[in-house]
Order: C-alpha cells, then sequence, then structure tokens
C-alpha cells in the first residue's frame, strides 16, 4: 500500500494511525500542501479533489479519511476500529464524524487561506476562530464520553483516529486539553501506544518539526 499525505494534516494523521493499529506496513509519498502540490497534475490523478490523503492498494485509490478508514477496517477486521453491537458502532461514528466532519473542516488550510485573502482576518482573528469552533466541538464530546479508556471500551479505534489528531491541531494553537477531561484521559491513553505515537507529526519523514 502506498500512502499519499502531508504530516501535519489532520486527514492523513488519522489514517497513519489507522493503518498502524492494524499493524498494516506502506509506504509513505510526502504531499506538500504549503507548495500546493495537492494540486499538481499528477496527484490530482489520484485525488481530483487535490485534498490529502490518497491510500493506493495495487489498482484501488481511495480517498476520504474516513472512507479509507471503514474500507481498513471491512478489509483487515482485527483489530476492529469499530465494535460490533450496531447501536455502539453508530454512537463511536456520531462522535467520529463530529470531530471529522464538523471540527476540522473549518480550520482546513484552504478555508483558513480564504478567510484572510477574501474577507482580511488577521493571523490573530485566525486563531480565536480555530479555538472556537474546536471549543465548541470538545464541550460537546465531553458530553457524550462514558469512563471507560476510550470511545468504545477498553481499545482505541475509529474515534480515537479522529480525535487525537485533532487534539494535535488544538495544543499546535495554544489550547489547554486538561479543560476536556474526558478528551485528555483517552489522550494520556492514546500516548501509551506505539500505533499512535509512531503516526505522530513530528515522526514523518516530511516533518519540518
Amino acid at each position: 500500500m502506498e500512502l499519499h499525505g502531508y504530516f501535519r494534516s489532520s486527514a492523513s494523521y488519522r489514517v497513519r494511525i489507522g493503518l498502524n493499529l492494524k499493524g498494516l506496513q506502506y509506504d509513505y509519498h510526502p504531499v506538500n500542501l504549503l507548495k500546493g502540490e495537492q494540486r499538481e497534475g499528477e496527484y490530482r490523478k489520484l485525488n481530483p479533489q487535490g485534498l490529502v490523503p490518497a491510500l493506493v492498494d495495487g489498482d484501488t485509490i481511495l480517498t476520504q479519511s474516513l472512507a479509507i478508514l471503514e474500507w481498513l477496517d471491512e478489509q483487515h477486521p482485527e483489530p476492529a476500529l469499530l465494535p460490533k453491537d450496531p447501536l455502539a458502532r453508530a454512537r463511536v461514528r456520531a462522535m467520529a464524524y463530529s470531530v471529522a466532519c464538523d471540527i476540522q473542516p473549518v480550520q482546513n488550510l484552504r478555508v483558513l487561506k480564504y478567510l484572510q485573502s477574501e474577507y482580511g482576518i488577521s493571523d490573530e482573528e485566525k486563531v480565536d476562530w480555530i479555538r472556537h469552533w474546536i471549543h465548541e466541538g470538545f464541550s460537546a464530546l465531553e458530553q457524550q464520553l462514558n469512563p471507560a479508556p476510550f470511545a468504545a471500551g477498553d481499545e482505541p479505534g475509529l474515534f480515537e483516529c479522529c480525535l487525537i489528531p485533532q487534539i494535535y491541531s488544538a495544543e499546535r494553537f495554544g489550547m489547554d486539553i486538561a479543560e476536556y477531561p474526558a478528551i485528555h484521559r483517552i489522550m494520556l491513553a492514546c500516548n501509551e501506544i506505539p500505533a499512535f505515537v509512531d503516526a505522530r507529526p513530528e515522526n514523518q519523514p516530511d516533518s519540518t518539526l
């Protein structure tokens, strides 16, 4: 398998965690978002949206991080990223989607660039924007997480694949995760798991950290 992504991209980070949790080997191909490589012709053949990541497995090309993670779970069922019980699966999906579909997209690089170029927001206003939407999302998640170590019980899965990259972004913009006790608890647990450590942005070949 080949993973085309960017070290700091939340969506790429999610897929790295999922691949690591599954114990799957892959070749990493950096796509530099700051240089606009995601919009170049060769990469656009993999992902016409011009977004990362893209996962290539033989003749199969997959895009969109959650679609990739669920495909991985179906192709490589163990260890599972989603619980077997249908209601538990729906609840985990709902929390994962709240990160991947509600919190993260409004702080995507292309959204922030548009806000600055079209509406002239300052760097300080940009940071306030990011913190606002993370706080809104994290505050809601706090009310949905149970006391178990992870969202689905004793093992991390789809939700944690989404949450940990979002925590990285929150800390990058000066937020204190300790203000969200349930999220903080999950973060500390994930920090002890090699699959999460190896997926960190600073541990990627294209990292500039």
